[in-house]
């Protein structure tokens, strides 16, 4: 908290009433231009005020107009700063948790592990970096569900994304129905800013909701949609005959780029762990987070007080002036 000067330069206006005194005074008059019924009474000296009444006056009058500057140089209150809302994007992340994100052909550190776990490690970082954007989770399988509603709270998003797992919503992949939902949350926001990540493994097996129909809803509602096909080419499959190397054919790449296509995103395709990490680096450049932090100082105007004083001052030397007279 503090108190500030809007207009300090408008001190400089406070030796003003010495030119008056400096200035040079115009010559009298050899006669009587004005004739005053009362000037017997004003050239009485035994009516004119004594010499404390004049210091009066003239103390007065320096007060006034010291208080009429700082009026005019408007004082003001600054408050403590206030942190305000930060206005970034409306972000829905859409995770497959089908039965096939349990397929263990993602490396780190020449271990092998599953995608989701992978999606866990990536995604859990992203979440983390979109500071200023209200995040929201949706998980699908055989179904959707709203995992996480729109929040600020990335901490609370990225636990639940932690403590998701394979098979919670089904072995089946329904991503209209994914879209749908997350496009029905997005709808009710005013943000302009609307952006849908989607990420999968496979196709379309399950739903009520055609992806493509549901990507049409969301270019009409102005949802951009990102979309991220997960898997390397191919898989190792175990067998009683041994292990083998099979192609991955699940993905559904064509109807993954034309719902990103139709949305006015993009897609992007995670075949290991340093092509998604690539992917959500990119992500942040396509959709950059608002500023890091906002912040708002109260400001309180004080002029009306010194104004207030100064016009009282006046009124006074008035009334001693007319006592005078």
């Amino acid at each position: 908290m503090s108190l500030e000067f809007a207009w300090i330069w408008l001190f400089a206006a406070l030796p003003l009433p010495l030119l008056a005194i400096l200035l040079p005074r115009a010559p009298e008059a050899s006669q009587a231009t004005l004739r005053v019924p009362f000037f017997t009474a004003v050239n009485n000296p035994t009516l004119l005020p004594t010499k404390q009444r004049s210091n009066l006056r003239l103390f007065l009058a320096i007060a006034a107009w010291l208080l009429l500057v700082t009026a005019a140089a408007r004082p003001q209150f600054i408050g403590e700063p206030i942190h305000l809302p930060i206005s970034g994007r409306d972000l829905m992340l859409a995770i497959d948790l089908s039965g096939s994100m349990e397929s263990d052909d993602m490396m780190i550190n020449n271990h092998r592990m599953n995608r989701l776990r992978a999606v866990k490690e990536v995604a859990g970082e992203f979440i983390e970096r979109r500071t200023g954007d209200r995040l929201g989770l949706i998980l699908f399988g055989r179904q959707a569900y709203l995992q996480a509603p729109l929040t600020f709270d990335r901490k609370t998003v990225r636990q639940l994304l932690d403590e998701s797992a394979i098979g919670l919503a089904g072995k089946e992949t329904a991503i209209g129905d994914a879209i749908g939902l997350a496009v029905k949350r997005l709808r009710e926001q005013s943000q302009k800013n609307r952006v849908l990540i989607l990420l999968t493994d496979g196709s379309n097996t399950a739903g009520t909701v055609d992806p493509m129909k549901a990507s049409d809803l969301a270019a009409q509602e102005g949802v951009r949609i990102h979309t991220i096909g997960i898997g390397a080419d191919e898989q190792l499959v175990r067998s009683f005959f041994g292990s083998r190397r099979v192609m991955n054919t699940d993905l559904d790449e064509k109807t993954l780029k034309a719902i990103a296509k139709k949305t006015g995103g993009q897609y992007f395709r995670g075949r290991d762990l340093a092509s998604l990490e690539s992917i959500y680096q990119l992500l942040d450049e396509l959709e950059p987070v608002a500023e890091e932090e906002q912040l708002y100082r109260p400001i309180d105007e004080l002029y009306l007080w010194p104004l207030a004083a100064a016009l009282l001052l006046s009124m006074l030397i008035a009334l001693m002036s007319i006592r005078r007279v």
